[in-house]
């Protein structure tokens, strides 16, 4: 290179490689050349090192992120607004609270750090990640006393956090507030709305929401179709509308997603259409789409509901085989469609299963394999899971005691029942008063057949020892001994 060229190692040169870098996961490479960075003026700039602390949020090393803010006041570079929104973010993916990033603001903002609307858009974010709506407001309000006024992605922000609280009303009331300020709605808006409303199900309102979603010119994405497929299949007797509006989103030339076909397999299962639910998955695999441990549980919870054990260690040794991790949800659909087959071999399988994956058993754990053991045939092992759950300090509630007592009346082993009945009394664990009542009229009836019977018993003791029984009814005797004379026998020895 001539002396007269200009040099390819310029801080505009690194602002690109930074992000460039941090897009692509390479956060080794990035920090090497962070730390390689020339010691000269332009390149101790703030815009510099917002392009490599941008670049290791991007590669979630937030700690790196950090170190790098923390150096630029060792080298004397005046962090700004653009800083600070990245900061607070940061702060928040780290998991740190909104009352700290509040403070970091403030000294930031005491340091000449200006408001901005990247700033207060990124403070009422961590504000309203944590149900903060009222302070998240409060910063808004105060945003647009300073001049700044709210964009679509402020009020998408507080109105997803209003919809995930249940309080629809006053997500419509923000909505409301976006049109008459003439923010022009996006479609994460739409969307936002359409989720919350196929949540409270109401397919009809997410109907409208997209039609007028298409009427402002935005057009749906896979996230709208599938609010409306799973505001349909979460209905009963509805699963057709939400095939209907599957096959919608692909005539449109849409891509189904996990997400959506999750929705769709959850609509089959509602609807007991647990062979259509099976196909749905076979498509979903034959379309390259990866099933999400969503789908898996899904899909689980249809044949658990069909009663399908067969089905149901079929999809549970492919997940194994898949290495999907379950949840604590996949692993009481799992013993619960087990339990209720009797399957208590498999049920102990898959609380051996995910206690390797750290899921310890709880009352509900107990409460489904006693109802296994009860169904297979195995009542009386039941005192013995009572014993287990003592072992690990788990209390026996209301539903523990209540299978206990319908596991033994099944089987007309009253003396049992009634005796898991007094422990319940006594352990102040009886259940709600429409299930109680229910129990009492069972066991009323067992304890009146049971006092009747004592009583028919005692009486007659006590009749037998006064006299008063009656004498039995004598037959009719023989014709031979009718015609056969008195002393004959001694006749016939003449």
């Amino acid at each position: 290179m001539g002396l007269n060229e200009p040099s390819l190692v310029t801080p505009r040169a690194y602002k690109v490689l930074f992000l460039i870098l941090g897009r692509a996961g390479m956060s080794k490479e990035l920090l090497v050349l962070f730390k390689n960075l020339p010691n000269r003026k332009g390149f101790r700039d703030v815009h510099v090192y917002n392009a490599a602390i941008s670049g290791l949020l991007c590669c979630r090393r937030y700690d790196d992120a950090w170190e790098i803010y923390q150096s630029m006041e060792t080298n004397s570079v005046q962090p700004d607004h653009v800083t600070s929104s990245i900061m607070i973010t940061i702060m928040r993916k780290r998991g740190n609270s909104a009352k700290e990033a509040w403070e970091l603001f403030e000294k930031m903002n005491k340091e000449g750090v200006k408001w901005s609307l990247e700033v207060a858009g990124a403070l009422i974010k961590s504000f309203c990640d944590e149900g903060l709506k009222k302070e998240a407001l409060i910063i808004q309000l105060e945003m647009e006393k300073r001049g700044l006024s709210s964009n679509a992605i402020v009020y998408n922000t507080l109105m997803h956090a209003y919809c995930k609280s249940n309080q629809i009303e006053e997500a419509e009331g923000l909505f409301a507030e976006m049109k008459k300020k003439r923010i022009a709605p996006t479609s994460a808006t739409y969307n936002t709305l359409m989720d919350a409303y196929s949540r409270r199900l109401q397919p009809d309102v997410v109907e409208k929401l997209l039609q007028e979603m298409e009427d402002a010119g935005l057009e749906p994405n896979v996230k709208s179709y599938t609010c409306l497929i799973s505001a349909y299949g979460r209905l009963k007797k509805m699963s057709d509308l939400a095939a209907n509006a599957f096959l919608r989103m692909t005539k449109v030339g849409i891509k189904p997603n996990s997400y959506s076909y999750t929705a769709l397999i959850h609509a089959y299962s509602v609807s007991g259409w647990h062979d259509k639910a099976y196909t749905a998955f076979e498509n979903m695999q034959r379309e390259g789409i990866k099933p999400s441990i969503e789908t898996y549980t899904t899909l689980l919870d249809a044949f658990r509901r069909a009663g399908d054990t067969q089905t149901l260690m079929k999809i549970w040794k492919m997940m194994i085989r898949e290495k999907i991790e379950g949840t604590r949800v996949t692993f009481n659909i799992l013993l619960d469609g087990f339990a209720k087959q009797g399957c208590y071999v498999e049920a102990r399988d898959v609380i051996c299963e995910f206690g390797k994956l750290g899921l310890q058993p709880t009352v509900m754990t107990y409460n489904m394999l006693i109802n296994a053991y009860a169904r297979g045939g195995q009542e009386s092992r039941l005192p013995q899971l009572l014993k287990e759950m003592s072992v690990l300090n788990l209390k026996p509630d209301s539903i523990t005691y209540s299978t206990m007592i319908y596991a033994f009346i099944r089987v007309r082993d009253y003396k049992r029942a009634f005796y898991f009945h007094k422990q319940m009394v006594k352990n102040r664990q009886v259940p709600d008063a429409e299930s109680y009542e229910k129990l009492r009229a069972i066991l009323d009836v067992k304890a009146a057949i049971k006092n009747r019977k004592d009583k028919s018993a005692l009486m007659g003791i006590v009749r037998s020892s006064m006299g008063l029984l009656k004498e039995k009814k004598k037959g009719k005797k023989d014709e031979f001994w009718k015609n056969r004379k008195k002393g004959s026998r001694f006749q016939g020895g003449q």
